[in-house]
């Protein structure tokens, strides 16, 4: 026989001698410790003897583990006194297991927790004669499961459905001991209910010991579902509490009948106008959603079918023929086919805009003439009526009164929507004021003075209509030409340059069919002699030059008697349509002479008059 083996033969003798001894000693223990798996815990065995003195000479103590729960049957795992400490060998705690003893007591340290490491750890305390006892500890292992995963169900659900129909599944793996899973809407907790909630829930044991759960939801779904949000949440123990963990939330789609259409108008915002692009839109209340019909009701009162890409209806530049109520219905044979939409669309318009007199119109100086100004539109206008793009005038009515040469000119009346700026248009008349030539300026005749061999230009500008014409008369200067000549529809400008060499006496005669109108330009030669020339009023006119503007003055207005004699029966003033102006011509060989003073002194070595020099030369006339 072995050392070891009689020494184990011995504990084992004391053990059982020891068995029938009054227990004078006392063993504490925790009766449960929780620990996660895989961590590390002590297991404390506290002692004490009684009626000793001092600590007895012999104790061992030894660790036990229950190996079947059912039968009780145990294992020792260590045995030890104070002169020897052994684990046992060949167990499933061989290298994982400490001991610290001291008077008072023992500790087992465990390592590397396991799951089977949940059990009964029996600590046995032996004083031979002095007392013997053991006591025990359940230790409990936890793993938390991991964080649950919920799968809802692809496949739309309908509400038509009579009994619960499956709405998610949810899982949840490795965990110990078992766990709880719950579903919740809305964060609230389902109750299985019968025809309304029903979950199926089941577990595993994987390979390695630990639990897994599944569970699925059955519920009976209504349209409010359609927002709905569902979850499942995972309860379970760990040392010293309980915990949860909720998966993420997750919906479903519900299927449910239409029970209202809404018809809008997408674009444009505000009000339409004629050539805009209308996009309609129909949306119902179903799902999923369903494809309607779009419709616009006829004068008949019959809907007329029109072609729409989906549920949205695209009109093309509209025009006011596309105003009237439409509508957007489901298929017909569908459920709830009564149930549309519908609106009213308005489609605003300007016509172009329409003035009396149009185009032309002629007057007669110190006539008046009233114009009007209208456009159709299916909201309020407001027109305003411009010349040279300066405001002239308010309203669908313009009055001019008094017609001058400045009346004459294009009046454009500009028609604008407040309350659609982008719908405007405009019309236009074109006045033409009649009447004999009037001479720019007021001088009839001008007396200049000019020093001898320089330039002068005499400048001529006449306005009437129809334009007038302009012709020169020289007494005095042989070399004179025309510089500058120009024409339009109200006015005529010429200017003539000469040199001078001596006293000059000048007629700008301007004519037209309605009277002729002159001015006389004297000029005064002054010799060299003098350092600069001024110009002031010459002394004297030859009594031929003044017979000949007296005859030409009274010419004039003959002519112009005559003509209104003939135009006799003519309203003057308060007239709104368009007159018809006769012309006469004045005969050939008739003299009508205008003098324009714009002439102006300067010295000797400037320029007599101030005037516009052209490129054209006109011929010299005597």
């Amino acid at each position: 026989m072995t050392l070891r083996q009689r020494g184990a033969f011995f504990y084992l003798f004391l053990f059982l001698c020891s068995r029938n001894a009054w227990a004078d000693v006392e063993v504490t223990m925790h009766k449960n410790i929780e620990v996660y798996l895989g961590d590390s815990v002590e297991i404390p065995c506290q002692y004490k003897f009684y009626e000793v003195d001092g600590v007895p000479k012999f104790v061992m103590i030894q660790w036990f583990v229950v190996k079947n729960a059912v039968t009780r049957a145990r294992a020792r795992i260590y045995y030890g006194d104070d002169q020897h400490q052994v684990v046992d060998g060949d167990t499933e705690y061989t290298g994982r297991i400490q001991m610290t003893t001291d008077q008072h007591g023992t500790k087992l340290t465990i390592k590397k927790v396991q799951l089977s490491d949940q059990r009964n750890f029996i600590c046995s305390v032996n004083g031979l004669s002095d007392g013997t006892m053991e006591r025990k500890t359940y230790l409990s292992v936890f793993a938390p499961p991991e964080a649950p995963i919920i799968k809802a169900v692809q496949a739309g659900i309908s509400v038509t459905n009579e009994m619960p129909s499956t709405v998610a599944a949810c899982q949840a793996r490795n965990g110990f001991p078992q766990f709880n899973i719950t579903w919740y809407r809305n964060n609230i907790p389902l109750v299985p209910s019968a025809g309304r909630v029903k979950v199926w829930t089941g577990e595993t044991v994987e390979s390695s010991g630990l639990y897994s759960a599944h569970s699925t939801l059955e519920y009976k779904v209504l349209k409010e579902d359609k927002d709905a949000n569902f979850s499942c949440e995972v309860s379970f123990y760990v040392p010293g509490a309980i915990r949860t963990v909720e998966s993420i939330s997750v919906g479903i789609t519900v299927h449910y009948p239409v029970t209202m259409v809404e018809l809008w108008r997408e674009s444009p915002a505000g009000l339409i106008k004629e050539g805009d692009t209308v996009e309609l839109r129909c949306q119902g209340d179903g799902n999923p959603t369903p494809t309607f019909i779009f419709s616009r009701a006829r004068e008949d009162g019959a809907d007329e079918d029109l072609d729409s890409r989906g549920n949205v209806l695209m009109l093309q530049a509209v025009s006011r023929r596309d105003r009237g109520l439409y509508r957007c219905r489901l298929p017909d044979g569908t459920s709830h086919d009564d149930v549309k939409g519908e609106m009213e669309l308005n489609v605003h318009y300007l016509d172009p805009a329409v003035v009396v007199p149009k185009e032309s119109e002629a007057m007669l100086k110190g006539e008046c003439l009233t114009a009007s100004c209208n456009a159709l539109s299916s909201l309020k206008t407001s027109m305003v009526w411009y010349k040279d793009s300066k405001v002239v005038g308010e309203g669908n009515m313009l009055h001019l009164q008094d017609a001058t040469y400045e009346t004459a000119g294009e009046y454009v009346c500009e028609v604008t929507v407040p309350a659609l700026p982008t719908l405007h248009t405009n019309g236009s008349v074109h006045i033409v004021v009649h009447g004999g030539p009037q001479l720019v300026g007021e001088e009839q005749e001008v007396h200049l003075k000019a020093a001898v061999g320089k330039t002068v230009n005499l400048s001529c500008e006449a306005r009437g209509h129809p334009a007038p014409r302009i012709t020169w008369i020289f007494d005095g200067c042989q070399n004179w030409h025309e510089v500058f000549s120009k024409s339009g529809d109200h006015m005529t400008h010429s200017v003539v340059s000469f040199a001078v060499d001596s006293d000059i006496s000048a007629i700008c005669n301007t004519s037209n069919d309605f009277g002729i109108d002159v001015r006389a330009f004297n000029i005064k030669a002054i010799p060299l002699v003098s350092s600069s020339t001024h110009f002031s009023p010459a002394e004297g006119s030859g009594v031929i030059f003044v017979v000949i503007i007296l005859c030409l003055l009274l010419l004039g207005i003959l002519g112009s008697v005559l003509y209104f004699l003939h135009k006799k029966g003519k309203i003057p003033c308060g007239r709104s349509g368009k007159q018809d102006i006769s012309k006469e011509k004045t005969a050939k060989d008739d003299i009508v002479m205008e003098m324009k003073d714009n002439g102006i002194a300067k010295s000797e070595d400037a320029v007599l008059l101030n005037a516009v020099n052209g490129d054209k030369n006109g011929t010299n006339e005597q």
